[in-house]
């Protein structure tokens, strides 16, 4: 019996989710890579009202659904993921937000982020590697202690320019957080970003930091007035 109303409570939010489907959120979303149309304040809302429930975000997530993936990753119970478990879930996924919300939203409050850390860091598949910067990035921010940065800036310096552009973007977020945070290293990590020049002219909106890690980070310490 609870099987069958879990299937049937399935139904009832993919059925919520395709009636807050917009054409203009999709085409907004789909530029970034991310194919799904439900405004995602409205998809808060849903998991606000739904609350955790880690069994129907495991159905939810099986659906291959963008957005019942993202609704998954809210109301899941990010300690209860065995090790295997998210490892899988990290390598089904391709759409940006939800690589996105995985790692910081569920993986991060995982007990075993830091074996997948250091797992998926090394990763062949740059997707699955750029989790792995993303999670060591949040390492140098939050416990840099164990962690050789100066190797780190090594990778960065032989690997970044070339690297594939989620992978690229994960490394550049590390060069600059390494930056921000560092002073014996702030000048080696600017200098790389000036040679590579990743992100140099990448478009940004009034009022935001740029990517280009030499701006990012002298704009970061800037606030901080460090």
């Amino acid at each position: 019996m609870a099987e069958t109303l879990t299937e049937t409570t399935v139904a009832e939010v993919m059925a919520e989710l395709a009636a807050l489907e917009d054409p203009k959120a999709r085409e907004v979303n789909e530029r970034h890579g991310d194919d799904h149309g439900v405004n995602l304040s409205k998809l808060r809302a849903v998991a606000k009202r739904l609350k955790t429930q880690h069994e129907l975000a495991r159905r939810l997530w099986a659906t291959d659904d963008t957005a019942a993936r993202l609704l998954a990753l809210l109301i899941c119970r990010p300690k209860a993921f065995e090790r295997d478990e998210l490892d899988a879930m990290i390598r089904q996924t391709r759409a940006p937000k939800v690589h996105d919300w995985l790692v910081n939203y569920v993986v991060r409050k995982s007990p075993h982020c830091e074996e997948l850390r250091v797992a998926w860091f090394a990763d062949p598949d740059p997707v699955v590697a750029s989790a792995g910067w993303a999670l060591t990035t949040d390492r140098v921010a939050r416990q840099p202690d164990g962690l050789d940065l100066d190797g780190l800036l090594d990778l960065v310096e032989a690997g970044m320019k070339d690297a594939p552009e989620r992978l690229q973007w994960a490394m550049n977020h590390c060069l600059a957080q390494i930056g921000i945070e560092n002073p014996a290293l702030r000048a080696r990590a600017i200098g790389i970003g000036e040679r590579l020049e990743v992100l140099k002219d990448y478009p940004t909106s009034p009022g935001c930091i740029p990517p280009f890690a030499p701006t990012w980070i002298t704009e970061m310490v800037r606030r901080q007035g460090a």
